[in-house]
């Protein structure tokens, strides 16, 4: 479907990062009325400012910080999905950063795929915003029966495949998947039966060296 809305681009912030065309295609998740197709992942608060996602899946491989929960979410213009552990960082401590990232005004936050079931179950009795529990294959029954709103596909080039297993057990389960590195592999991933797709940009080094590479070549 062509988009006819009419575009703003004033000249200093014409430049932002864009996500794949084809997540346009994705039907998308409406969480507290706000309708999710793209969502960038990233934790770095300038591409967070300068991007044309629905929303941010901020998720480091560190222990969740309330300090970079705060800061993440200050600077956000748009929805932030925040991670708040569940691998490294179990039990009580993943429920009382979930607790603080919802005080702190993220949409929904994100479990770690190792995360147990039983932390699901208590994360979904204290906080009032959507759980998205990160799975790596289609044994996702539990993870719902215990509280988890949303699940996040993350399996590589298996992917597509996974989101199709799921769908097929849960119609109407509100899927998210990392969609790859090309139009045809968000393609494929949303018509496997993702309603969003994740994208991970460029970093900003490799922005920044591609930049400086023009400055020195004159353009």
């Amino acid at each position: 479907m062509e988009d006819l809305s009419p575009e703003i681009s004033l000249p200093l912030r014409k430049k932002y990062l864009e996500v794949p065309k084809s997540i346009k295609h994705a039907t998308g998740i409406r969480i507290h009325g706000k309708l999710i197709r793209s969502i960038i992942f990233t934790t770095d608060v300038v591409a967070i400012r300068n991007n044309d996602a629905d929303a941010i899946m901020a998720v480091y491989p560190f222990t969740p910080q309330p300090v970079i929960t705060q800061s993440i979410t200050f600077v956000a213009d748009k929805p932030v999905m925040m991670g708040v552990g569940g691998g490294t960082t179990q039990g009580k401590k993943v429920v009382n950063l979930a607790l603080h990232a919802e005080f702190q005004g993220a949409l929904a936050v994100v479990l770690n795929a190792p995360t147990c079931d039983e932390t699901v179950r208590e994360v979904c009795q204290t906080i009032d915003i959507p759980i998205i529990i990160t799975a790596l294959n289609s044994d996702v029954g539990s993870r719902i029966e215990n509280g988890a709103h949303v699940v996040n596909v993350s399996a590589s080039s298996q992917t597509p495949q996974v989101v199709h297993e799921i769908r097929k057990m849960f119609p109407n389960l509100p899927i998210i998947a990392t969609g790859g590195p090309t139009e045809e592999s968000v393609l494929e991933t949303i018509q496997a039966g993702a309603n969003a797709i994740t994208y991970t940009p460029p970093t900003i080094a490799d922005m920044m060296k591609e930049m400086m590479y023009k400055y020195r070549n004159g353009k």
